[in-house]
């Protein structure tokens, strides 16, 4: 499948809106886990409670890291469902 160049250039923005959006993700991931910690440290006694935050946050900008860079990539696991999808619902159409 070929594709126009005004879908090439949407795609393109939307691929780099989503990665983009990934690296604000991890800034604020690390400023916000930043200043967690040093509260949890000078704060608020000197209890470790800051590393719940800090795993839970980074297991969601995990997951939304392999969204953008490996399944969004348009290669790979996601362009084999997309295909599958496309083939189903062509032959669920052409056989009505």
């Amino acid at each position: 499948m070929k594709l126009s160049h005004e879908e090439i250039e949407r795609l393109a923005h939307k691929r780099a809106g989503a990665k983009l959006g990934w690296y604000v993700h991890a800034a604020l991931y690390v400023v916000v886990n930043v200043l967690i910690f040093g509260i949890s440290q000078y704060g608020l006694g000197h209890r470790p409670w800051s590393v719940y935050p800090l795993l839970g946050w980074g297991v969601g900008l995990a997951l939304h890291g392999i969204s953008v860079f490996l399944l969004g990539a348009g290669t790979g696991l996601r362009e084999d469902l997309v295909k599958r999808e496309r083939e189903r619902l062509r032959q669920r159409h052409d056989g009505s």
